[in-house]
């Protein structure tokens, strides 16, 4: 199916955004979740270089309170596209227990900021490529398309350069790394269209299904591992027509009441939607711009 000349001005700008910030990287290194955006940025790579691989490494930082259909699909993902993943995790967290219920900003900063800053550092990674969009969150609106980290991966967004006629400035100085978002201009409804024109697998979760869902003030969380998190011991289990807009951790991550099964009915969902797609997102509350500042992606 041909793309419409929105999607492909789109798809073009990002493809060059990956060919120019490879070009100028030495050790590149794209973030993949698994979740809609960094899949479609995965496979914008694979489209970037064909018929060579990306010549560059997929990181995912598993939190260890991942969907286990989330990892299935990243398991699945890499392995049909032959692709280089390095998974990391705390080990340190783990063995302790840290969670995102109890913990809250703790476990945030240290299972998933930390994590990824020390994955960087190790694999000496100097342009990192990112899924995120500026239409999700007004944090994310601040960001240029490359954005400058200082050094332990700090951002200052009063310090961003300016990107003119689509300029870009892959320059780093010593100690500084890149944060790259080719999907920038992107909308959640131009994601969807894309989707279904490249007609591109997505992990089961965003799709509706009855599934395993507790209440909560927060909204409907979609219990993926049963018995594991003590905070929702006593709380009747329901099964509920749910799908996901955002992917986080499942027990921070509210799932939305909905019977679009298809990527066109998810669409036309979002296109009449009044709400931001990381409202889902529990843990955002309040706190991602400081996350950001310290290296949070």
């Amino acid at each position: 199916m041909s793309l419409p000349t929105y999607l492909a001005k789109l798809e073009a700008e990002s493809i060059h955004i990956l060919r120019d910030g490879i070009a100028e990287a030495e050790n590149p290194v794209l973030l993949f979740s698994a979740g809609k955006d960094s899949t479609v940025l995965a496979h914008l790579a694979l489209r970037a270089f064909y018929p060579s691989p990306p010549p560059l490494t997929l990181l995912h930082v598993d939190s260890t309170w991942e969907f286990t259909e989330l990892v299935d699909f990243r398991d699945r993902f890499v392995a049909d596209n032959n692709l280089k993943l390095e998974v990391t995790v705390n080990e340190e967290g783990k063995a302790v227990g840290l969670n995102p219920i109890d913990h809250g900003d703790r476990y945030t900063s240290l299972m998933r900021t930390e994590t990824l800053k020390k994955a960087l550092d190790d694999g000496g990674y100097d342009v990192i490529f990112g899924g995120a969009r500026r239409d999700e969150e007004a944090t994310r609106a601040k960001e240029r398309i490359v954005s400058v980290r200082e050094r332990n991966h700090v951002w200052e967004p009063r310090y961003q350069r300016p990107e003119l006629w689509s300029h870009f400035n892959w320059h780093r100085n010593t100690g500084q790394t890149l944060r790259a978002f080719p999907l920038s201009n992107w909308t959640e409804v131009d994601l969807w269209n894309y989707i279904i024109h490249r007609d591109i697998e997505l992990a089961p979760l965003y799709y509706a299904k009855r599934r395993p869902v507790i209440e909560t003030d927060d909204g409907l969380i979609v219990v993926s591992e049963e018995g594991r998190l003590r905070a929702f011991e006593g709380i009747p289990v329901r099964d509920r027509l749910v799908r996901f807009r955002t992917l986080g951790c499942w027990p921070v991550t509210c799932a939305i009441e909905s019977s679009a099964e298809t990527a066109r009915d998810i669409a036309a969902e979002v296109l009449l939607g009044q709400t931001s797609e990381r409202l889902g997102r529990v843990s955002d509350s309040g706190s991602l711009e400081n996350q950001k500042r310290n290296g949070y992606f």
